[in-house]
């Protein structure tokens, strides 16, 4: 017999052996836009305690639901929530400290959003990206700071946790649809990337509108993008002269690659 398929529905079962275990308050915490061209990586949390019930009906990794599904679960994930918030961190932040700080960034503003400390992140992936290195072991408390030790609270990896954990896979649909909604928004200033249907990704009109356009001071200069010279400064277009650009080489003649 062929074997069952495996769940894609979160639970809350993680969650509650980790509060058996003396984490009363946990946050579930993800990141969405990572891997984007153009725009903020968002980092959302939910944090939940003991007393929450099951997570509302639908919720699930984001990156499992449609547009119109994550938006309805907003409001509903606002109620069964102790607290909540999103993070975000600009392009101009990724391109001055890197990514994986800017991640950092990103998911301390939320946290410091919260207005409660959760005793435990649960973190999707395996990699704690949340806690800076200098807080590591004994690190936290060689610093001037000794005296408070950390400033984020512990963290606990797991691979996949968006598709195990209901606190998790809230927060990947709080952050999905405040992005998208920033996106969308900013589109606006730049109609021709076509933000409002690919949220700032590599789809085929975003990437054809670099090669022909370059970036603008929205795109994260600091990466590879198509239309960027490689042995040249970026040349940045101000809002309202993609009509008046020239068209510069394009990713398959420079050799570029999208991070």
């Amino acid at each position: 017999m062929a074997r069952p398929a495996p769940s894609t529905k979160p639970s809350l079962r993680v969650e509650r052996a980790l509060q058996r275990s003396g984490h009363r308050l946990l946050a579930g915490m993800d990141e969405v836009g990572r891997g984007a061209l153009a725009g903020p990586v968002s980092v959302g949390v939910v944090v939940i305690d003991e007393t929450v019930r099951s997570a509302p009906i639908g919720v699930k990794d984001s990156k499992l639901l449609t547009e119109k599904a994550r938006t309805v679960l907003v409001p509903r994930i606002q109620r069964w929530a102790v607290a909540y918030a999103v993070g975000h961190a600009s392009a101009d932040e990724i391109d001055e400290i890197g990514i994986m700080r800017a991640l950092r960034l990103a998911g301390t503003r939320a946290l410091g959003a919260l207005g409660v400390v959760p005793d435990l992140v649960i973190l999707d992936g395996n990699h704690d990206w949340l806690t800076s290195p200098d807080e590591v072991g004994l690190f936290a408390f060689a610093g001037d700071d000794a005296a408070s030790g950390p400033s984020t609270p512990p963290v606990t990896t797991m691979v996949k946790a968006d598709m195990k954990c209901s606190s998790v896979a809230a927060a990947s649909v709080l952050a999905k649809v405040e992005r998208d909604e920033m996106m969308v928004a900013l589109s606006a200033q730049h109609p021709a990337y076509a933000w409002s249907l690919n949220k700032g990704y590599s789809a085929p009109e975003h990437m054809d509108a670099l090669a022909r356009l370059g970036p603008c001071e929205l795109h994260r200069r600091s990466w590879r993008l198509p239309g960027v010279y490689v042995d040249g400064p970026v040349e940045v277009l101000n809002e309202g002269t993609e009509n008046l650009a020239p068209v510069p080489t394009t990713a398959e003649q420079t050799g570029t690659a999208i991070r």
